[in-house]
């Protein structure tokens, strides 16, 4: 690829693509209004970006009901749960407090978008709040909203993905197994991981 045919500033970007249209500008705004609230308790599930000294990382989240809790129109909060202790999001909220949330609605086209600053806490009251089954998250995540706007449904509904039709099911692509049995170069057995798998999250879910 030549560097002609890169974008490489801003003018070049802008006059390819033309003005926003003024319905994307007006649609961002500071605050949770009570519309964008409601759809944020209405999301399961959200991706979440962070960013570090050592770079970038997007992140799955998912709750039961809601994957957030509205404290109010600038705050919103979410549990940390049991995962492989990596901590990429932690860590780089430690190094840089930007963080951007994108949640999804099953269901639904649109999506919502939040930027702010984040926090983590080891609150006890915070904590409680987020026990489940009598386990509780090490730490909660509060996030101060600084913009928050909604995607409308173009990328979701070229994709499909809420289409049944186009679900795939087990074997159709590897499975965790498979996927980390060619990231090692010991013994590891797939097959074993996998059948354990169920009742890996059956007793590490929360």
């Amino acid at each position: 690829m030549t560097s002609s045919n890169l974008i490489t500033d801003i003018t070049q970007l802008d006059a390819l693509y033309g003005d926003a249209s003024p319905r994307s500008l007006t649609k961002e705004i500071d605050a949770l209004n009570s519309q964008y609230q409601s759809f944020i308790e209405a999301s399961p599930f959200m991706a979440v970006a962070t960013v570090g000294m050592e770079g970038l990382d997007c992140s799955p989240r998912g709750e039961q009901g809601s994957v957030v809790r509205v404290v109010d129109a600038n705050t919103i909060q979410f549990a940390d749960r049991r995962g492989n202790n990596r901590l990429d999001t932690l860590r780089n909220i430690v190094e840089d407090d930007r963080i951007a949330l994108l949640f999804l609605v099953p269901g639904i086209g649109e999506t919502m978008r939040v930027n702010g600053r984040a926090t983590i806490s080891i609150a006890p009251e915070l904590i409680e709040a987020f026990t489940v089954d009598g386990k509780s998250p090490k730490t909660v995540v509060e996030v101060k909203v600084e913009r928050v706007y909604f995607q409308c449904s173009k990328a979701l509904v070229r994709s499909g993905i809420w289409d049944s039709d186009i679900a795939r099911s087990f074997g159709d692509v590897p499975s965790a197994g498979e996927m980390l049995a060619a990231t090692t170069n010991d013994s590891f057995d797939a097959l074993e991981y996998d059948r354990m798998l169920e009742k890996r999250y059956s007793d590490e879910l929360w």
